[in-house]
């Protein structure tokens, strides 16, 4: 893919907490099969095979003032052997070593993976307990909460490699027999599904009223496969359910995702790639949504690289919000690009 022209920084001091992105290294992963390599989603993180400290580090430090981030899980450095629940807690103990190596300063102030988001599978019910109590002891005090995907189609088009749950996993009651054990631990639960499952997010967060949930990709609209073309036709209705998710004082919702193949833009894997003023029109129209509905103070942008990286740099993301972002006021403008990250994972971002 063609970089493009770099585009100046725009207001490069204001310090930014980046609640999402994700480490790997599949450099040594077998090859998909061929119906599943050509998926767009693949396609567009082909040059990503491995995305660590270094790769990460090269972003942040491309020209925004990002200070700290925060590592979402996605299968990275699972145990080779032991209890199948229990392999998970690999992830988190490779991220926290992750996150000691930023902590040291040896790579500059930022601090990197500050907070740690894993995952542990809550059809295990009761189970579950002492598979989080493990997460919590191999996170060094950076353990923050799970994530556990119930994105769910279909049509088998639109999710391509990532086709791997059945539908009403978050409706589900051995789901939410582990779910419960969130909120005594005081742990907090990232929810990744598609527009059109919103009311089951919407059922889980009445349910839980006091379990902290956030949104990641504000919903994951959806332009692919049957839903090609009808992202302004379905507006409408995931701007309702987005609403209707909003009136749970404790779920947040992260502003990002948008650059990924489900959604479709005219932006992904365009060529040339597209400036941060066109991502920005595109994006506009949710982000301000979710933004009015959730108040500033429960939204935070978020980078969800390199997965995004089918659209646009990692420097030109944050252009891009940073446009949007463009009227906000102060307070407001913290809140989005590091408050509200700060708060709902509890980062400790000093140097001492």
């Amino acid at each position: 893919m063609t970089v493009g022209t770099a585009e100046e920084i725009l207001e490069p001091e204001l310090p930014i907490v980046d609640p999402h992105h994700h480490l790997w290294d599949r450099r040594h992963a077998p090859e998909p099969p061929p119906e599943i390599a050509a998926h767009p989603f693949l396609a567009a993180i082909r040059d990503a095979r491995r995305y660590l400290l270094d790769e990460l580090l090269a972003d942040t430090g491309s020209g925004h003032n990002v200070i700290g981030t925060v590592f979402v899980e996605c299968g990275a450095f699972y145990k080779a052997d032991g209890p199948v629940e229990y392999r998970g807690v690999g992830e988190t103990e490779f991220v926290n070593g992750v996150a000691a190596m930023s902590a040291s300063g040896t790579y500059g102030p930022i601090r990197a993976c500050a907070g740690i988001v894993s995952r542990a599978d809550l059809l295990l019910g009761d189970g579950v307990a002492p598979v989080l109590e493990a997460h919590v002891r191999a996170g060094g005090g950076r353990f923050r909460g799970i994530r556990n995907s119930a994105s769910f189609e279909a049509d088998k088009e639109v999710l391509g490699p990532l086709n791997r749950v059945e539908a009403g996993l978050y409706r589900s009651d051995p789901f939410r027999a582990g779910f419960k054990h969130l909120a005594r631990m005081e742990l907090s639960f990232d929810a990744w599904l598609l527009e059109p499952q919103l009311p089951d997010l919407v059922d889980l967060a009445r349910a839980f009223p006091d379990t902290t949930i956030v949104l990641d990709h504000v919903g994951t609209p959806l332009g692919r496969g049957s839903y090609a073309g009808k992202l302004e036709e379905r507006f409408g209705v995931w701007r309702d359910n987005i609403r209707e998710l909003a009136k749970s004082p404790r779920v947040v919702v992260k502003l990002g995702g948008l650059a990924m193949a489900f959604c479709n833009f005219p932006s992904f894997l365009a060529e040339p790639r597209a400036p941060s003023t066109q991502l920005a029109q595109e994006w506009r129209p949710y982000v301000e949504t979710c933004i009015e509905a959730f108040g500033a103070e429960r939204c935070m942008f978020e980078s969800n690289f390199p997965v995004d990286m089918g659209a646009c740099s990692y420097a030109t993301l944050w252009n891009a919000f940073k446009h949007i972002a463009k009227g906000a006021s102060g307070p407001e403008k913290t809140a989005l690009f590091s408050g509200t990250a700060t708060k709902v994972y509890k980062l400790d971002l000093s140097s001492g």
